[in-house]
């Protein structure tokens, strides 16, 4: 059977500033998508990652349908409605563009999709993340997909070192979609290369080599270039397949241990560690640390299983108390030097002007 995963997810109002969405703007949501998705998806689960509601759908209409995207859509516009009637915080902050056009890409929200005919088990992955932007998932999709000290089957499986492709975009190029495709391994340096540069390079999709099958997708909406201002992170949702000619789950969720270090915390404007956290986890530390969930499920003719929590476990534990000390060490440098993000980020923020205006007040001191 042939079947579409799609995952939407936005921003559309927070308690507190941008700590979580109240019970009535997950009861909006989710009662809207109950009462009208009848003949459209053919399951669906509404979750939230600090202050974004996602909706995982399955149904056979193909990436970017009109009609799936329209649902999520009016979903997230039913959910304003009752942001701003409770005054919740940025009600309807990802809600960028009002005006529908047929799809939810390029008005904000964050959408990953995946088109494929199920194989006889199909699990995947859905990862949320929340105060950082698509290029935090540039290292994890790097070491699961390139790196056999993540990812065993690299050197065990006959398919899966056949290697992948990486279709990688540049997200600095605001009118057009800017892809370029690298195979590994024989190419792995430039793919390193382009990676390294989270805020610039961001992976869209990964595919097998062995069977040509689509492996992983990424949302790489910039939110700063559909505005043309700061107006928050853009909190990237990915979804991935696994085992057989893919990662195992095991292997996909390795490198979230790292902790690594992404845009993101307070403003959008700093860096910080990415730390893995529970289903259902707010945000309240400097507006942060930049937090990423993993659900994983299975799926049989576009039926969605229970969700398991995958960094629900003793292990993240000890891993979120490492990361936490990591957030504390950099945050004690404030908003010194490679603390914050580089003045390409920060341009879209109001510091721009302030060196604009102080910029009037410089003289040049002549030489004696």
């Amino acid at each position: 059977m042939k079947i579409t995963i799609s995952a939407i997810k936005a921003d559309l109002g927070a308690i507190g500033g941008h700590i979580k969405p109240s019970q009535d703007l997950l009861a909006a949501v989710r009662n809207y998508i109950a009462a009208k998705s009848k003949g459209i998806l053919i399951d669906y689960k509404i979750t939230y990652t600090g202050d974004d509601i996602a909706i995982l759908s399955t149904h056979e209409k193909g990436a970017e349908n009109g009609k799936v995207h329209q649902l999520c859509w009016d979903a997230f516009i039913t959910g304003m409605k009752v942001a701003k009637e409770q005054g919740l915080y940025g009600a309807g902050q990802d809600l960028l563009k009002l005006d529908f056009r047929g799809t939810c890409k390029g008005l904000g929200p964050a959408v990953a999709e995946m088109e494929f005919e199920e194989r006889e088990a199909e699990p995947f992955l859905f990862l949320a993340a929340d105060k950082t932007d698509p290029g935090a998932f540039n290292l994890p999709a790097y070491l699961s997909f390139c790196d056999p000290m993540h990812n065993s089957g690299l050197v065990i499986s006959s398919k899966i070192r056949q290697g992948y492709i990486f279709k990688i975009m540049d997200v600095g190029c605001v009118n057009a979609e800017k892809i370029i495709e690298l195979k590994t391994p024989e190419e792995i340096y430039d793919v390193a290369v382009l990676l390294r540069d989270q805020e610039r390079f961001a992976v869209e999709s990964v595919w097998s080599r062995a069977t040509n099958e689509q492996a992983a997708v990424i949302s790489t909406t910039r939110l700063h270039n559909i505005a043309g201002k700061y107006v928050g992170k853009d909190d990237p949702v990915m979804l991935v397949r696994t085992q057989k000619e893919f990662p195992g789950g095991g292997e996909i969720l390795s490198p979230y241990s790292i902790g690594h270090l992404v845009a993101g915390f307070m403003r959008g404007s700093h860096n910080g560690p990415l730390m893995p956290v529970k289903q259902g986890t707010d945000v309240s530390f400097f507006d942060g640390p930049p937090i990423v969930s993993a659900a994983a499920y299975s799926v049989h003719d576009g039926k969605l299983t229970e969700a398991v929590d995958c960094f629900d476990h003793p292990y993240w534990d000890y891993v979120r108390t490492q990361i936490s000390k990591k957030a504390q060490d950099i945050r004690r440098q404030g908003f010194f030097g490679p603390a914050m993000l580089g003045m390409g980020e920060l341009e879209y923020t109001d510091m721009a002007q302030t060196l604009k205006n102080l910029e009037k007040r410089f003289t040049i001191k002549k030489a004696d």
